[in-house]
């Protein structure tokens, strides 16, 4: 296998030493790492003849687009293709193309050589044919750095080229390419390398070079290049000067400055078991060690999603871990509930927003490990979302009686012809100082019957009409059962009432409050009304707000079967600007006296 590199001999005193990058640069499609379905594409255009005027390759930097570009371009004028496709390596066009001075070869850097001029240098050679070969390569990288002029004096060379002749594109940004100039190649996009082909390339890379190297820390170097396989090369050439041969997963982590999984994998057991003051711990200590605390955050959530994906056996293939690290990603994640894992990504989502605005950072995240560590603390509910002073939980105290009389009225059935409404003290004038304080007190209480015992007295949340799993009773314990509906009569007054409330409670909805001061709605029956609008923009606005405003009303009138329906007006008269000559036309068709006026003065408007 080592054959098939472009290797050079062994470093000595006379050899000067080469970067492993250009060592073990791919010299055919078979060493090409991590793109297997797209280098047997361009293999079999080559053995099948069916090769295109022009080619694309795009994709991010370091997967091997300028050395698949080579490749292809050494392998169509290859004299003695081997069965599989491949170029032999032996012909004079095969070594003419690995020394770099192949006259049926020509590369282009678009990011030095941008100009027109540069762009008319090659249109000129286009009419050149080849020299022991069937064609002449082109091959442009970074082709998106071209000017607007290069990129129109190329289009007609592009779409009309010779026969003898194949341009090949590079780019690492193809948005950047103009359609006209995609829409005459054939379009390649390389992917990421994944992290286990780049493992296996490294070690294979060590044996060749004799330097022994553990897995782990190969694994280290491979999720440091983040895809690119020239840059995990270069950090291999790195750690290997400095581990002085022997690379192992400690000095590779303390040589890059990489924080080690090892504590995640710790912080994750101090989540497991709900243990505040080891996760702070080791936040602490990861401090004290010089790592940012936003490369922190964002490490621990790569390492949470990596958790997340292994739990599922569907998911694990998307786990970007190497195959020696993966077995402790799949252990663990047995360990946590899936939705732990979307309660706890989602506080690590909210402190990376948040990291950049915070006056105290290290507050921040703190308080983020504290929630995620309280996720799997039994007094903890499933909202991950901090607690707040309207959310403060009451000490239970003892259950009512069980002899203890239900209130009057209770036990009346949920739908009655007439029901009974429940006594309410007379309501005083109008004070807008009393209003402000109604405005600005707690949510309204309802009367709820329990499955068993006396009536108890719970706080319903605005615009949530489902039933809640447990609720306090009236001393503050908790107890189960299922809350009736409520059915108090709707009056004029009384909606009236809840109507100026949800104005004065809801200034930031400003189209719906504003056509809600001008606007009254119609009774259509016992508890539905209907609200008739402007316009289309009002309708819009009201059906976004349409749950808040139907569970703050039905709160304020203790009623759940309040509808509101909304109508556009289908009376609305288009106006016009009228001219002078209308004007006056109108002016005299509907006043009488004033024609007769004019026409006894002998007079007329103007």
């Amino acid at each position: 296998m080592a054959s098939l590199y472009k290797k050079t001999p062994q470093m000595d005193q006379n050899t000067p030493y080469i970067v492993s990058a250009r060592k073990y640069r791919p010299a055919n499609f078979h060493t090409v790492v991590g793109q297997k379905a797209l280098t047997e594409t361009l293999r079999n255009a080559v053995t099948t003849g069916r090769v295109a005027q022009a080619y694309l390759f795009c994709g991010p930097r370091g997967v091997g687009k300028t050395s698949c570009a080579r490749i292809f371009a050494k392998t169509l004028n290859c004299q003695h293709l081997t069965p599989e496709g491949e170029a032999c390596g032996e012909c004079e066009s095969c070594k003419a193309v690995d020394r770099g001075n192949s006259f049926n070869l020509l590369e282009l850097d678009a990011a030095s050589n941008n100009s027109v001029n540069d762009i008319r240098d090659i249109t000129d050679q286009v009419s050149i044919p080849p020299q022991n070969g069937r064609y002449r390569v082109f091959i442009i990288d970074e082709v998106h750095m071209l000017s607007s002029a290069a990129f129109n004096a190329f289009l007609k060379t592009l779409e009309e080229p010779p026969r003898h002749v194949v341009f090949i594109l590079a780019t690492t940004e193809k948005h950047k390419i103009l359609p006209t100039i995609m829409s005459r190649c054939q379009v390649y996009d390389f992917k990421r390398i994944t992290v286990n082909d780049m493992v296996e390339h490294l070690a294979y890379v060590a044996s060749q070079e004799g330097i022994s190297a553990q897995p782990e820390a190969l694994d280290v170097i491979a999720r440091k290049a983040d895809g690119a396989m020239r840059d995990a090369l270069s950090i291999f050439d790195q750690v290997a000067a400095s581990c002085m041969g022997d690379i192992t997963y400690a000095g590779t982590v303390e040589n890059l400055n990489v924080l080690d999984y090892e504590y995640y994998f710790r912080i994750v057991e101090a989540f497991c078991k709900a243990d505040v003051a080891s996760a702070l711990l080791l936040y602490n200590e990861i401090r004290d060690k010089g790592f940012d605390s936003l490369f922190f955050v964002n490490g621990l959530a790569a390492h949470l999603r990596n958790l997340m994906v292994a739990a599922d056996p569907r998911t694990i293939k998307l786990l970007e871990v190497s195959s020696s690290v993966g077995p402790r990603y799949i252990a663990q994640a047995a360990s946590l509930p899936p939705q732990w894992y979307y309660h706890a990504l989602a506080i690590l989502n909210e402190c990376d927003v948040n990291y950049r605005s915070a006056s105290s950072k290290q507050l921040l995240v703190e308080l983020s490990l504290v929630r995620i560590a309280s996720l799997r603390s039994p007094q903890t509910t499933q909202q991950p979302q901090a607690p707040t002073p309207q959310q403060t939980p009451v000490a239970p105290a003892p259950a009512p009686p069980k002899q203890q009389p239900p209130a009057a009225g209770t036990q009346q059935p949920p739908r009655q012809a007439h029901p009974q409404p429940p006594v309410q003290q007379p309501r005083p004038a109008h004070n807008p100082a009393v209003q402000q304080r109604t405005e600005a007190a707690p949510r309204p209480v309802g009367k709820i019957q329990l499955g068993s015992g006396a009536p108890a007295t719970v706080r319903i949340r605005q615009g949530n009409s489902q039933t809640p799993d447990s609720l306090p009773n009236s001393q503050g314990g908790g107890q189960k059962g299922a809350a009736a509906a409520r059915h108090t009569p709707i009056t004029p007054d009384r909606l009236a009432d809840a109507w100026q409330q949800f104005i004065a409670a809801n200034p930031q909805l400003t189209i719906v409050v504003t056509t809600m001061q001008t606007s009254v709605p119609e009774k259509l029956d016992e508890t539905t009304y209907r609200l008739e609008l402007a316009n289309e923009g009002q309708r819009q606005q009201f059906e976004k707000a349409m749950p808040t405003i139907t569970g703050f009303i039905r709160d304020r009138l203790e009623n759940d079967d309040f509808t509101l329906r909304l109508a556009l007006s289908q009376n609305r008269e288009q106006t016009r600007i009228l001219t002078t000559r209308e004007f006056i036309t109108n002016v005299m068709t509907n006043n009488p006296s004033l024609r007769d006026l004019l026409t006894f003065l002998d007079a007329e408007l103007i």
